[in-house]
């Protein structure tokens, strides 16, 4: 029977998922020889009827986005470990020599830590807190040919929100997401009942999207131009692999109770704002800090530190729609559009998104620690989206010990979806076994 995918959840639901393994359906996908490798458990992880994984990778410390070569080479960017026991990051690449479909041959290398990574023939791009390296490398290699070309550099890397995101164009732009170093943009920042400075001068270098030529070295962030703005932070960063269009999802803001705990509940600062996916053009303007996007009407409204109470509209009327607002605090940080073939037919063009997991629902229960899958209309992305891959945060004593947060997503050649986890840089790869 065919599979339908539900529209959003509602904020006090489940989220909708796709049959799990034990109900089963008919799938016009192609099994894939890697399925021989799958663990029986899926290696702690719950996948849709039909699918399995495994462990290609562990003890990648730092591990954030990565992506696949066309020889099957895993490329993951690392940040920095600090603490007791401080590693250097950079990039870690992986090879299967021996055909059991599982990592045996590593190579590190880099500067420095970074969160994204891209591939473009010739060059490996790389992006530590304060710029954008790019590095010569032959075809087929793990190991770059030269020094790294500095295409940006000087970015603002201080406070929070200092990891950048990158995606290139197939017009030869480069798209950097630089994050807002705040939560709000508040007079007295973190007072509760503080009223928002207007304009935010927040804006000026950060919480937006700036475009860069990807060919060209040494630029500042003054020799790029701001292509969207209103972004508080974006993780989340892609170029539609057919349509060229600009994809993202952004985290929405926190502490909407401790801030103003005379107009919102404990319940509704769980509950919103949301996580907004969205679709970004040259002048977008997405609202934050003036607006967020409220998971009970499905729209944008007033801040609080702008006059909004919870309902109010206002400036927000004008501001950019999400295509989706997904549950608060999830903390969207990866995406992937699927143009494989080994996966069935519904996932032909459509998206998926890494997920994080929150750190704010308290008293509530933390949620989000999740891989969904974002369907089309042909290749435009749609409201409609369902949990695909589950079971990565686990409830217990040992839950630090035994639970993942996917924080990268990407797809191989031969279509498969490998994931990375950041707390014990466990890198998962997902294939369709059939049945």
């Amino acid at each position: 029977m065919p599979l339908l995918l539900m529209s959003m959840a509602c904020a006090d639901g489940d989220p909708p998922s796709l049959p799990m393994a034990d109900m089963r359906y008919d799938f016009d996908g192609v099994p894939s020889p890697a399925a021989a490798a799958c663990e029986s458990d899926n290696a702690g992880i719950l996948l849709p009827a039909g699918f399995c994984a495994f462990l290609v990778a562990s003890d990648i410390l730092g591990a954030r986005h990565l992506v696949i070569s066309e020889n099957g080479d895993i490329f993951v960017s690392r940040m920095n470990k600090r603490g007791s026991d401080p590693q250097p990051g950079g990039v870690t690449v992986l090879r299967d020599t021996d055909g059991d479909f599982r990592a045996d041959s590593t190579e590190h290398w880099g500067v420095t830590g970074g969160n994204d990574i891209l591939l473009a023939p010739g060059y490996v791009y790389h992006a530590p807190n304060d710029a954008v390296l790019r590095y010569p490398i032959a075809p087929g290699s793990m190991m770059p040919s030269g020094p790294p070309d500095s295409i940006v550099v000087g970015l603002p890397d201080s406070l929070n929100h200092s990891a950048k995101s990158i995606a290139l164009g197939q017009d030869g732009a480069m798209y950097v997401a630089i994050g807002a170093h705040g939560n709000a943009c508040m007079v007295d920042n973190g007072t509760p009942g503080s009223p928002g400075i207007d304009p935010c001068p927040i804006l000026e270098n950060r919480g937006g999207i700036w475009k860069f030529d990807a060919n060209r070295t040494g630029q500042r962030q003054s020799d790029g131009t701001r292509f969207a703005t209103g972004l508080r932070n974006v993780m989340a960063l892609r170029i539609h692999p057919v349509t060229d269009a600009l994809y993202a999802a952004m985290h929405g803001r926190d502490q909407l109770h401790d801030l103003w705990p005379d107009l919102y509940t404990i319940d509704e600062s769980v509950e919103n704002p949301a996580e907004e996916f969205i679709r970004i053009t040259e002048g977008s303007n997405f609202g934050w800090p003036y607006c967020y996007h409220d998971t009970r009407g499905n729209r944008k409204v007033l801040a609080p530190e702008y006059g909004g109470r919870g309902s109010e509209v206002g400036r927000c009327a004008t501001m950019d729609k999400a295509i989706i607002g997904f549950p608060a605090h999830w903390a969207p940080n990866d995406l992937e559009f699927y143009t494989g073939r080994q996966f069935p037919s519904l996932f032909h063009g459509g998206a998926f998104l890494a997920f994080h997991g929150s750190w704010n629902r308290a008293p509530r229960q933390q949620d989000g620690f999740r891989v969904v899958f974002i369907s089309a209309n042909g290749h435009e992305p749609v409201a409609e989206w369902s949990v695909f891959a589950d079971g990565f945060r686990k409830e217990g004593l040992m839950a630090s010990r035994q639970s993942a947060r996917p924080v990268g997503v990407a797809m191989g050649p031969d279509g498969s979806l490998y994931v990375a986890d950041s707390m014990r840089g466990r890198i998962w790869r997902i294939v369709y076994k059939g049945g």
